[in-house]
Parts: C-alpha cells; structure tokens; sequence
C-alpha cells in the first residue's frame, strides 16, 4: 500500500475499531508480548544462526503492529534495530545509524517541501480544474482525462497519495453529476495517480532509487525509468479492467444536456503572479533533474525556498503539510532492513521464498506475497524496504531469473492493491464522494477490488514481466 495507511477509511460510517481509549491497553500488551517473545529467543541466541531468525521475528512484529494499530512502523523499527542489532547481534550502534538513509531523507524532504507549498498557494488544485474543464463536456472521456492527468500530475513530483487526494473531491463529485459510476470514476482516477507514483522525482520513485542504490545497483536512471513506464503500462491495463466492468462503455452512449453543461460551466480563475511562479520553479526542477543532473532532494530545496523568499507561498503551512510520518516510516524501516542485510535475516527471507519458487515462477510468487502484505502495510514503508532488497538474493537462492522483472513485479503488484478502503490511496475516495453516493457500497466495491489485486496484481505482472517479457 502506499504509504501510509488509513485506520478508518470510511468518513461518517461506523467501523468495528479499537476506541482511542483503548491504545494504550492494545500497546502495553504488544510491548509485554514482544519482550517476552525477544527474551525467550533471546535465551537461545548463544550462536549465531539465531540472530538473523530474531530479525525476521522483529521485521514481522513490526509490519503486523504497524497493520493492526495507528503507530508508526518505522519508529518502531528504529527501536527494534537497537535491540536486534547492539543487543542481541553485537553490532555497534555506530554501524547501525550508519544505514539511516540520509540521502533518501533529503530527496524526500524535499521534495515534498516544494510541492506541498504548491498546494498551499492552490497551484495544484488550479491545474486540475483546468484539465476537468478541457473535456468539453464529454462524460466519457472525463474518467479517462482524469487519469492521465493524475498520472501527470503525480510524476511531476507531488506523489500519487497528494494527487489522489486532491483529485478526488472533484472527480467524485463529478461523477455523481454527471452519471457516472463513482466505484469506477475512483478506481480509474486512483490508478492514474498510482502509475505516476515511480517518476524518478516522485517520492515513491525517490524512494526506491535510494533503496537500490544502497544496493550498489548500476544504471539508475535506465531502471528508475523502466519501473515508472512498467508501473504506466501494468496501471492502464487495470483501470481499462474497472472502465469496462463499471459502465464506462455505456457512457458513450449517453447525450445529456444537463451533465454537458455541469462539465463545460466549471469556473476558474486565472493562475495569479505566485502560482506563475511556482509552476515555473516545478519547470525547471524537472529540466534540471532530466537535463543537468540536479539533485532532487536538494534541487526542490533550494526552489522552494526562493518561493517562499519571494512569498509565493507561506512555508510555515507547507512544511506543516509535508508528510513526515511517511517519511519517518521509510527511513525507519530501511535501517532496520538494512541491519538485516548485514547479520543475515534478508538471506533467510530469500532462502524461505526460494522453496517456493522457481525462476519461471519467482515473480508470481514474490508478486503475491507482497501484494498481500501491502494491503495491511505501507508500499512505500514496508514493501519497497523489505522486498527491494530481497531480489536479488531470491534469485541466486533460486539460481537466475531476470531480475528488472522481479523489481517490476514488487512494485506494481505492491501498488495495485492500494485501491482497497484499507490503504490511504482508497480511503481518500470514500471521503471526497458526494454525500449522495452510497459509501457502504463504494465502501464495499472497492474492498472486494482491493483485495482481489492480491492475486489479479500477481498474475498481470507474472504475465507481463515473465511471460511476454515487458521490459
């Protein structure tokens, strides 16, 4: 799932839940359950082969109470590689800072810094409204315009969670307008945001980069590429899947008056001096990132705080809405994964998926396990932390295999079920649909799809990067 994820996803409907009362009862008992189950593997830690078990164990604990309760995985697994690594595994807490991501922090930072001051001075929610506009009045291509827009918008930099989020009250409110299914309007739209979510300058895509280059992996740039236009194709494929399922062929076929006119009336005010601005500074952080090898991280920095120096936008609300519980929860848990890699628990992971694999079968298999996974856990903080790595140690566990397939797989299989309620990219269509809208039902629908991405997820990248050998 994409990052991070929604507890209750449905707004103004009740769901079965832990009371907030409740927490710290739920925590105190995960923390008893967790020391108690550390002592005891503890006490049979006298030789090595039992610290890289304890590791997996912790990793697992972590996913699980992240999934089960709003606390923030990556705290946890900064805690975690503290016991793990200096306690139980005799690594200096030196080695162990030393696989804090500084640079993904950076890039993420800012990153996140820039486009979140874009979406304070309403540059954002412009550009969509603009692009909703240019339909015409076309009620069938509005699903099909809002993706590619939400691709675009997301690539830019902003991330696919931003952009869902900001394209979701007005896409569902459209929909109920003009007609349109709002199960496929959210599918659709979320799956365009989605396919953006690997551009090299969108924060998922930061991520990853800064996860394989702490593998030491070659040709950046050509894999980061790959993975974006592999996520584009995997994503069209599934949301031309839910246009045909949920009616989007029968709106062809519609010709009201009304539902023209809702789409062709829609006001909107001309980009003021600052929003020029701003879109100019976005330019040329793109330019600068494709063309001089700017650093992003650094690059978004220095643009959004000439922004902010010239008043385009007020830096006090953009780094109050930049996400760091994400960000804490990536770099988290990439120190603990990273701890792993050095006292052997990646190795084990690798040898326990590599009985059940074959190199014909490998990215079926990964593409399953991971997409169940990221239904409950983050994408972005657990999945690409976890499984980036794994790759390539599942391959030579199993004896070859085409490893940008594997890549591909953990990526798109990862990302397609965030669409569930579950995940933060779904909830944010149950809470921008119009009051109109049975949300139950919406609720429902894109639960069963959600889920289903589970094995549909592992299939379409068995097929795509396995069988016919997408690049």
């Amino acid at each position: 799932m994409e990052q991070a994820k929604n507890p209750n996803p449905m707004q103004g409907q009740p769901m079965p839940a832990v009371k907030k009362t409740q927490w710290p009862v739920v925590g105190l008992v995960i923390i008893l359950v967790t020391a108690l189950l550390v002592y005891i593997l503890a006490q049979r830690a006298t030789t090595p082969q039992y610290v890289p078990v304890i590791s997996l164990i912790a990793l697992t604990i972590a996913v699980i109470v992240s999934s089960a309760t709003p606390l923030n995985i990556g705290t946890m697994a900064l805690g975690l590689s503290l016991v793990v690594g200096y306690y139980l595994g005799g690594v200096k807490v030196k080695e162990i800072i030393s696989g804090y991501p500084v640079n993904l922090f950076l890039m993420l930072a800012g990153v996140t810094y820039l486009f979140s001051l874009a979406n304070v001075n309403g540059t954002l929610e412009k550009v969509t409204k603009y692009s909703i506009k240019a339909v015409r009045g076309k009620v069938a291509l509005l699903p099909i315009v809002l993706f590619f827009l939400a691709f675009v918008l997301a690539s830019i930099g902003p991330g696919h969670i931003s952009i869902a989020a900001l394209l979701a009250p007005p896409a569902m409110l459209l929909a109920q307008e003009v007609g349109i299914s709002p199960l496929l309007m959210a599918l659709v739209v979320g799956d365009g945001a989605q396919a953006g979510a690997m551009s090299p300058i969108a924060p998922t895509g930061v991520i990853a980069r800064g996860i394989l280059s702490k593998m030491n992996f070659p040709n950046l740039d050509a894999v980061g590429i790959t993975l974006w236009m592999n996520m584009l194709v995997t994503h069209i494929a599934v949301a031309a899947l839910a246009y045909f399922l949920f009616g989007g062929l029968k709106l062809w076929k519609k010709k009201d008056a009304s539902q023209i006119e809702s789409l062709k009336n829609i006001q909107v005010e001309p980009f003021n001096f600052n929003q020029i601005l701003t879109l100019a500074g976005i330019a040329v952080l793109i330019l600068g990132v494709i063309f001089f090898k700017l650093e992003v991280g650094l690059g978004a920095f220095l643009i959004g705080a000439i922004l902010s120096l010239l008043g385009a936008a007020d830096e006090a609300k953009g780094i109050k809405g930049m996400p760091w519980g994400t960000i804490m929860m990536v770099t988290g848990v990439t120190v603990l994964v990273q701890l792993m890699s050095k006292i052997g628990g990646m190795d084990l992971f690798a040898t326990i998926m590599a009985r059940f694999s074959t190199p014909f079968t490998a990215t079926l298999v990964i593409g399953f396990i991971a997409a169940l996974i990221s239904a409950y856990a983050s994408t972005s903080g657990v999945i690409l932390p976890a499984f980036l790595p794994l790759a390539p140690v599942l391959l030579s566990k199993i004896g070859g295999g085409d490893l940008m397939a594997l890549l591909s797989t953990i990526v798109v299989a990862g990302h397609l079920t965030d669409m569930s309620p579950l995940s933060t990219t779904g909830a944010v269509f149950i809470a921008g649909a119009a009051p109109e809208t049975d949300k139950t039902k919406l609720f429902r629908g894109m639960m069963i799809w959600g889920l289903s991405m589970s094995v549909v997820g592992a299939l379409i990248s068995w097929l795509f990067f396995t069988v016919l050998r997408v690049p």
